[in-house]
């Protein structure tokens, strides 16, 4: 018995299950973790039935089934399961204060599905669930029925957006172009007299355009305050399950549905509408409705500028330590540091960052380049630039290790034949071992913006913020602005999960960009693999 023990033990056999146990475990977790996030996340976009609830007390609920638990404790010899009780979305949180309700199973004395009850998905407040009494226009009474309101309020609805839309356009593009020219020209003032200059025509021809800028400017305010007038021109007396009225303008509306009321094939369009409007708009509600193009605009155009600040000084490093720093006691003390670099926790570059890039850096560069505009800094602030950095510092070791271990794999065969035909040094680097070495080193890319991707600790020390609408490339010069601040998908996580004002509204918006973010990790990923697979067959000696 105990030789065959032995020998099982010693086939390796035991190792291999071991091994593929792990691997199993492994997969499940992360495909368990996945799964969740899918089922929370997208369902998110779903248009939910409505169910009116008419309780004991004679009051009734109107809103979304959220959920069915056991209540604690409430297990009887009659009944040894326990009562349940269901969590229903109930909306109307400026009438109710609350977004939630528990209600018990026992409670409920009849349920149904009424196909006239409506979604109204608001700008502020979150959604109402309810039907309209009235459309007001002015003092006209245009529909007093829930059914008549309905054929009339679509069109409303869109104008009221398009409406918005126009707003703003103005806002951001007229007025934030004349808002730009009017600091240009302060600043150019201001640089004028920092030089000593303070009466010239250059001065005065500025002063000419500030004061036809800022008329400019007020014709744009006066249309701005005439479009916000004709938001206010409708009006809508909505009411609730209970009967109580809440008068809302149509501006403050965004879609109307009647969910119980659409086939699965609407239903099915209407979801991939949700599902386009939170990847294309701008977050509302401190983050927890809306959408999250900010956040994704930020976090690829991150680690974008990251890979390309993080290869070149990673394979440049990779090549001295590896092709021509004398090999002895430096050279391994220098490959221990980056090997612990690589172990830091990623608040302590965030800290580095903050010091290093946004007050030296950044503050020099504003004293040389910037005098006119401090005290307000403009690159002596957090930014994406610094942000970048910051990861690209954090990630440096991943890419110098990986190019190392690419650059061992390169037969040797390949270096003595360049350099037999003729080829310098440098030459045969250039154009024999790094396209050998290209997909290790792409692979240690992949490795740093798969870690970069997800990292929230040091972005919030250097440039990433709540909101930031204003994405930092537009059509002024130099068109992309590396000094702004910005917006990221880890950090829109953190806020709208922990710091949100309401926290159990928002957990939908939690999951749907935590699948975002896997999204956007998986197509950078993919990209990336795709790259060295080409490299791979281009260059088929190049090893695994």
């Amino acid at each position: 018995m105990r030789d065959a023990v032995n020998k099982f033990l010693s086939s390796g056999t035991l190792f291999v299950w071991l091994c593929g146990a792990a691997v199993a475990m492994s997969l499940l977790m992360i495909g368990g973790i996945l799964v969740l996030i899918m089922v929370n996340g997208l369902g998110f976009f779903w248009p939910h039935t409505l169910y009116e609830m008419t309780l004991k007390d004679g009051s009734r609920l109107l809103g979304e089934l959220q959920g069915q638990e056991v209540i604690p404790n409430s297990a009887t010899p009659e009944n040894p399961e326990g009562k349940t009780r269901i969590r229903m979305k109930i909306g109307n949180r400026d009438l109710y204060g609350l977004d939630f309700q528990w209600v018990d199973e026992d409670d409920i004395v009849a349920r149904s599905a009424p196909q006239d009850v409506m979604v109204f998905e608001r700008r502020e407040w979150g959604n109402f669930y309810g039907r309209i009494q009235q459309v007001i226009h002015g003092d006209t009474v245009m529909a007093s029925d829930n059914t008549q309101a309905w054929k009339i309020l679509p069109p409303l609805i869109e104008e009221a957006n398009q409406l918005h839309e126009d707003i703003d356009f103005l806002q951001r593009v007229k007025i934030g172009d004349i808002n730009h020219d009017i600091e240009q020209a302060r600043l150019k003032i201001r640089a004028l007299q920092i030089k000593g200059i303070s009466d010239s025509p250059e001065i005065t021809d500025l002063q000419v355009t500030l004061h036809r800028l800022e008329q400019q400017y007020q014709q744009h305010v006066e249309t701005l305050r005439q479009l916000d007038a004709r938001l206010a021109d409708y009006t809508l007396v909505l009411v609730d399950t209970n009967g109580r009225e809440k008068s809302l303008p149509l501006g403050q509306i965004v879609e109307a549905l009647r969910p119980n009321d659409m086939g699965i094939v609407q239903k099915c369009l209407t979801y991939l509408h949700n599902f386009w409007k939170v990847l294309s708009d701008e977050p509302r509600e401190a983050n927890t409705e809306g959408g999250i193009f900010p956040a994704i605009f930020g976090t690829v155009m991150m680690v974008l500028i990251m890979s390309i600040a993080v290869v070149p000084f990673g394979v440049l490093a990779a090549f001295y330590l590896k092709e021509y720093a004398r090999q002895g006691a430096i050279v391994r003390i220098v490959r221990i540091a980056v090997n612990n670099l690589a172990g830091v926790p990623s608040i302590v570059f965030g800290v580095f960052g903050l010091g290093f890039f946004v007050y030296a850096v950044g503050g020099t560069i504003d004293q040389l380049f910037y005098p006119e505009a401090l005290p307000n800094p403009t690159f002596g602030t957090g930014g994406i630039l610094w942000a970048s950095l910051t990861l690209a510092l954090m990630t440096v070791p991943v890419v110098i290790v990986a190019t190392e271990e690419s650059l061992s794999a390169v037969p040797r065969e390949y270096r003595e034949g360049s350099l037999a035909l003729g080829a310098t040094k440098f030459e045969s680097m250039l154009r024999v071992i790094l396209p050998c070495a290209m997909p290790g080193i792409l692979t240690g890319l992949i490795l740093a913006v798969a870690r970069a991707t997800g990292e929230v600790a040091p972005l919030m020390l250097t440039g990433v913020v709540k909101l930031a609408p204003a994405l930092p490339l537009d059509f002024h010069f130099p068109f992309l602005h590396l000094d702004r601040k910005f917006m990221h998908l880890g950090f829109h996580i953190y806020d709208v999960g922990f710091q949100s004002p309401n926290v159990e509204a928002a957990k939908p918006m939690v999951y749907v960009t935590t699948f975002i973010l896997v999204m956007v990790v998986i197509a950078l990923n993919i990209s990336a693999i795709a790259l060295r697979n080409h490299m791979r067959k281009k260059f088929k000696g190049a090893a695994v």
